[in-house]
């Protein structure tokens, strides 16, 4: 097969491929209207999230058996369109997910603990202890919504704490050792931490918006490494200003563009975002809860893995 790597990846996915006897090709720069123009040629492309693979692009396509995509998330990607033209989905949440879980769990104790607030301050010569006094995780009931991957590692990393964990999902019968499953206005009632672990579908967007905060009977800590559109950030600003929102963890936000790799589709800063930066209560990350040194290779390997079973 003629491969085409459409972003760069761990080098094991280009060194494998070789040695099934495929062949690479690369292009990282040109743009989606110059590699749609080629697209015929191959029977497969590698992509992270570099452009939005729409029907138009995949009618070109028509020599493609499949897409890898290496991440969790199918969302830029035309899936019934490609399904209809018989186009195999590669992706791979399973390379990901354990540094996600990770990631949250950073994310929770540095909010617990003051952490960035605190490291400001040393840094500027303030030595205030009891500004900087924090709450402990154990005892807390947290709440997952979304039990698929990633939601089943965060919780896999909360069995060393004494936490309540509780998820809701769409799917039924998934409760296991590391968490019981619930429906949302149980989750609501009772979780003091809410983290988020759901893909970006129609259901999903906007979802945490005013009327789904108001629901919870307490006031609550907010993780979210899974998708930014997933959260009006304006009413997360109100919540937090409020106090029913305790402090927020965010690993996505509402203004990434399409591809992830850039914050703004233009340069104006929002007045909610703009809260976000200077909120003490507030932790911040550039959409790398699943980006480290380990999950690299892990979600190259994964795509070879799977690829191998389809076409092997």
């Amino acid at each position: 097969m003629n491969i085409l790597h459409l972003d760069e990846n761990h080098p094991l996915l280009k060194t494998q491929f070789a040695e099934l006897g495929h062949m690479n090709h690369e292009d990282y720069t040109s743009s989606k209207a110059e590699i749609e123009a080629k697209i015929h040629r191959y029977d497969g492309f590698i992509i992270r999230s570099r452009f939005k693979v729409d029907a138009a692009f995949l009618a070109k396509a028509t020599k493609l058996k499949f897409i890898g995509r290496v991440g969790a998330g199918l969302e830029n990607i035309d899936c019934e369109f490609a399904s209809a033209q018989g186009i195999k989905l590669i992706s791979a949440p399973e390379g990901n997910r354990n540094a996600v879980g990770e990631h949250a769990l950073g994310m929770i104790l540095s909010l617990f603990n003051k952490l960035n607030k605190a490291d400001r301050e040393v840094r500027a010569g303030k030595w205030l202890r009891e500004a900087n006094r924090g709450v402990e995780l154990d005892g807390q009931t947290v709440g997952i919504i979304g039990y698929g991957n990633m939601g089943k590692a965060f919780a896999k990393k909360l069995r060393g704490f004494d936490v309540e964990v509780l998820f809701y999902d769409l799917k039924d019968g998934i409760g296991d050792e590391n968490a019981t499953q619930v429906s949302l206005e149980e989750l609501q009632k009772r979780a003091t931490v809410l983290s988020l672990h759901t893909p970006q579908t129609p259901l999903t967007m906007n979802m945490i918006n005013k009327e789904f905060i108001a629901a919870f009977q307490h006031n609550f800590w907010f993780i979210n490494t899974a998708r930014g559109k997933s959260v009006v950030t304006q009413d997360l600003v109100e919540a937090l200003q409020s106090g029913k929102i305790l402090g927020a963890g965010l690993d996505v936000l509402e203004y990434e563009k399409s591809s992830f790799e850039n914050l703004f589709n233009d340069q104006k800063i929002p007045a909610a975002f703009q809260y976000l930066i200077q909120a003490e209560n507030v932790l911040l990350s550039p959409h790398v809860a699943g980006w480290t040194i380990e999950s690299k290779e892990k979600l190259a390997q994964t795509i070879v893995d799977k690829f191998k079973v389809h076409f092997h």
